[in-house]
């Protein structure tokens, strides 16, 4: 059981998500988990408001399907598998303690200050929770999808603009920790 509960090495997983994505290459698939939106939104009906949601979804089955599988999963994992810690470098979790008030760093996935359920009252952490939800939808459809879908199909498939939309993920996510971070908190 300790092979399940403890994390893989580079050397496991990386040749595992390799063979995936070949796997997917071989049978013509593109990974991405912002798509299964469309989808959704598709099946929901808004094909009949615009034209963008007009398409095959039946054929995006598959990709529906490992989202659910991937959120059923993580839900198995987190709750069955390990003990909900995560080891973070502790000079950082000294850090959002003094300065973010943010104690429970590698004592949970995500920090209880802001997403316990008696923190959700306080609307301060709603809007920011709401912005943060419509700005990473609106930059997954205006990149042309999610940093899963740039960062391990896209770039497993040497295309350029998933390349060029990987290193402004990483941009952006230097500037929201230094910058933005600081300025919210």
């Amino acid at each position: 059981m300790d092979l399940i509960y403890e994390p893989w090495p580079w050397y496991v997983a990386g040749p595992l998500i390799a063979l995936v994505m070949f796997l997917l290459l071989f049978l013509g698939k593109k990974f991405g988990m912002s798509s299964n939106l469309r989808t959704a939104c598709t099946i929901a009906g808004a094909d009949k408001a615009a034209d963008f949601f007009k398409f095959d979804w039946k054929a995006e089955r598959w990709n529906l399907m490992l989202a659910v599988g991937a959120a059923i999963g993580g839900f198995i994992a987190s709750n069955y598998l390990s003990d909900n810690k995560v080891e973070i470098n502790p000079a950082v979790a000294e850090q959002l303690a003094e300065d973010y008030q943010i104690n429970s760093a590698g004592e949970a996935y995500l920090p209880t200050e802001i997403f316990a359920a008696e923190n959700l009252s306080d609307p301060s952490n709603i809007i920011i929770l709401l912005l943060g939800g419509l700005l990473v939808g609106f930059g997954a459809r205006y990149a042309g999808g999610c940093t899963s879908g740039h960062s391990i199909s896209g770039m497993s498939n040497l295309q350029l603009p998933s390349l060029i939309a990987t290193i402004g993920f990483f941009i952006g996510g230097l500037i929201m920790v230094h910058l933005l971070f600081p300025l919210i908190f």
